[in-house]
């Protein structure tokens, strides 16, 4: 992610279309390193978050209420008393860094006009929110820093404030050809290293960027350029820096399999075939893709000790079904022993004694065959010996023959439980997911005091096809079976990802005929609910709920049916309406 120049640059502009002349109403820190601003202005109210968070600095408005403390921390009742009633009246970006200063005018405790600055800093481990006279004299900061924490400057009151400038980077808005071509291309690295070490506010992920819309390859060193390659690749910057200038911003997010994946202020072409969706505003973004980003982040955290379990219980499971596959190719030579059984019963009379093997004739194949004795043995032992051989492997064969079917379908539960993780998006999915695997005994369920059982609140994904027609997703086996068996009807129609784990999709169809765009959105469903959601295309299955059959003591979810449907559809749901 770039939370780079020039997402503050785009933020800025917003942010003073919205906030400039605004005023201050109220001062909330709902964390130790973050505020949430009340501007109101032109009859609308904003809600401007600022956040501090060594991990995760952001700055955006938003529509979020937190829980602010009981008692508001001292940087709050500080900024409360300077602040608040304070009109705004210029947002600014010193530089192009990722810097953004808030000049505010407010009434002292005199009744005089005064101007202060409060200056958010989004540098990762070392943001901060400070706040300060109009001489840079620091009044107060939400981080203290001394100079034990940093040799470069302190953040202390009393202390002046000043941009650390660590790197010897220039402003890409006072550029020119002549820098560009003869100072920046002129460095012996990489391309792309030569550019974002080169510029304030340009990061790694806008350098590949322009190199990809310059048709240049990133990695190579500036030496490898010709002459017109450098000025193709100056050309491409100066039109980004004049979209820049020019307020010209294009607010994405690019998905990877519906996870996002990267965000800017600039239309990312370097990702190729990834899906990109474009937002109106940056603030948007950053809310969007921070809000889903951390929901991902949070439910695979709190799934890790179940993918765990999931996992070695695949793992185990599928070495047991090698086993036992590579048990049943040994024993394919049982007939071959009672073959050599029958075929000593029939000519091993005139065997001499102390012979090592028969040559006869196969009347099975009309060959000839030898077959291999124990000199110490009689004919007729010889023939007991093969039998036995036989009848050990026939048995053997029968056994893992009811082996391999159990520890399949064993292995298949499984795979559908490992799908299931992967579409969970909230912790009551994963309530019910426990529940399945302590069913199945893949955990221990803990003995409690008290005898209430597990609330499940978890509820199937609910879609409306573009024709009207209501499609139920099932997130789990449990859910899998409860809609295809209770919520659907006879009419009703039912698709499933042919031979991989996936998710039961039901359609409702009311006993009215389904359009083909239904069953098109439909099978999008399944494919994307399904363990093939990556692949380009994948084969559903689907039939009328009435022809599904749920075979005896079958574990949940696992159905029968004969003389389907089938499509070919690709994973692709960004157009199907869901019901939240």
């Amino acid at each position: 992610m770039a939370l780079d120049g020039l997402v503050i640059a785009n933020v800025v502009h917003e942010l003073s279309l919205a906030l400039t002349e605004g005023r201050i109403n109220k001062i909330h820190q709902p964390e130790a390193d973050e505020l949430i601003l009340t501007i109101k202005n032109n009859r609308e109210t904003f809600k401007l978050l600022l956040s501090a968070s060594a991990s995760l600095p952001l700055i955006y408005l938003t529509s979020e209420n937190k829980t602010n403390p009981m008692v508001a921390p001292n940087f709050c009742m500080l900024l409360r008393k300077h602040l608040s009633g304070g009109r705004i009246i210029n947002i600014c970006q010193p530089e192009m860094e990722r810097v953004i200063r808030f000049e505010i005018e407010h009434l002292n405790e005199l009744g005089d006009l005064c101007t202060k600055f409060l200056t958010i800093e989004l540098m990762g481990k070392h943001s901060n929110i400070i706040f300060m006279q109009p001489d840079n004299t620091i009044i107060d900061s939400i981080k203290h820093i001394s100079h034990h924490t940093s040799s470069v400057r302190e953040v202390l009151p009393g202390c002046e404030y000043f941009i650390p400038s660590t790197q010897d980077k220039t402003n890409p808005l006072q550029t020119d050809e002549g820098f560009f071509l003869h100072t920046v291309l002129s460095k012996p690295l990489p391309v792309g290293k030569a550019i974002f070490t080169s510029f304030n506010g340009i990061s790694p992920l806008i350098a590949e960027e322009l190199c990809n819309r310059a048709s240049v390859d990133s990695s190579i060193s500036t030496k490898g350029l010709s002459d017109i390659e450098k000025l193709h690749l100056y050309k491409t910057f100066e039109r980004f820096i004049d979209d820049i200038k020019n307020n010209q911003f294009t607010p994405n997010i690019v998905y990877k399999n519906d996870v996002p994946m990267e965000f800017s202020s600039t239309l990312l072409t370097c990702y190729g075939n990834l899906e990109s969706k474009t937002f109106d505003s940056i603030c948007k973004v950053l809310e969007t893709y921070y809000a889903q980003k951390n929901t991902i982040t949070r439910i695979r955290q709190k799934s890790s000790d179940l993918r765990r379990i999931v996992g070695t219980a695949i793992d185990r499971t599928r070495k047991k079904h090698q086993i036992q596959l590579k048990q049943i190719e040994d024993t394919k030579k049982r007939e071959k022993y009672k073959i050599y059984g029958e075929l000593i019963n029939t000519y091993g009379y005139d065997l001499e004694p102390g012979s090592k093997a028969l040559a006869c004739l196969n009347y099975y194949t009309n060959e000839e065959i030898t077959i291999p004795l124990d000199p110490q043995l009689t004919p007729k032992e010889n023939s007991i010996r093969y039998f036995d051989r036989y009848n050990k492997l026939k048995r053997t064969f029968e056994a893992s023959q009811k082996l391999v079917v159990e520890t399949k379908a064993e292995l298949d539960h499984l795979e559908s439980i490992s799908a299931s993780l992967d579409i969970a998006l909230a912790e009551s999915d994963l309530t019910e997911l426990k529940e399945e695997l302590i069913q199945y005994g893949y955990i221990k369920r803990k003995h409690s005091k008290s005898k209430q059982k597990t609330k499940i609140t978890s509820k199937p994904f609910h879609y409306v096809s573009s024709d009207g027609f209501h499609m139920y997703v099932g997130k789990n086996n449990f859910q899998n079976e409860e809609i295809t068996f209770n919520l659907a009807s006879g009419n009703d129609w039912w698709f499933h990802a042919k031979g991989i784990p996936g998710s039961h999709v039901i359609v409702k169809s009311d006993g009215k005929e389904l359009p083909d765009s239904t069953f098109e959105e439909a099978g999008r469903l399944a494919a994307y609910y399904s363990k093939g959601r990556n692949a380009k295309k994948v084969e559903i299955d689907y039939i009328q709920r009435k022809y599904i059959k749920k075979p005896p003591a079958a574990k949940p979810g696992f159905v029968i049916y004969h003389t389907n449907y089938s499509l070919m559809i690709e994973p692709d749901i960004s157009q199907i309406t869901e019901v939240q």
